[in-house]
């Protein structure tokens, strides 16, 4: 009993130690604020353009990486073109390969000049049961620029 009302009565006090804290960073937020960027001008404008360039970063991603769904029409071209390269590359899992695709935008446009990391990369993510180990270098450029023309060709 001795142990679990010292346990209680401890996180009473740290509860209200934390409450008081948070008060008090509140009261005293905004002198601080003014010592700090006045003391550590190189702290604080470091801060925001590592936090500027990793969400730039995130927005160019996401407005440049994966693309969004293509329509009905655009679809069925994509998979006719991969259908053309190697009817196993979709393998009755057409949703499979248009994720894929879409997927692999992301790498062009994170890698907009290696074209041959691109290639490697598309032959790491198209597969199948008969291909576990990708469709080669030659069907993974034609599959890279089929998925370059059909569900990103702006990138």
């Amino acid at each position: 009993m001795n142990h679990r009302t010292a346990t209680a009565l401890l996180s009473v006090v740290i509860a209200a130690a934390g409450l008081t804290a948070c008060g008090s960073d509140k009261d005293t937020a905004a002198p601080p604020a003014k010592a700090p960027s006045s003391a550590a001008p190189s702290s604080a404008p470091a801060a925001p353009p590592a936090t500027s360039k990793p969400s730039g970063a995130a927005e160019t991603s996401k407005a440049k990486g994966i693309p969004p769904k293509p329509d009905a029409a655009t679809q069925a071209k994509y998979l006719a073109a991969l259908a053309a390269i190697d009817p196993d590359i979709v393998n009755t899992k057409p949703d499979k390969a248009v994720d894929r695709g879409r997927n692999q935008c992301d790498t062009i446009a994170s890698f907009p000049t290696d074209k041959q990391k691109q290639t490697d990369l598309t032959n790491q993510r198209f597969t199948s049961p008969t291909h576990p180990d990708g469709f080669g270098p030659a069907k993974a450029g034609k599959i890279l620029d089929a998925v370059h023309t059909h569900l990103c060709p702006t990138y």
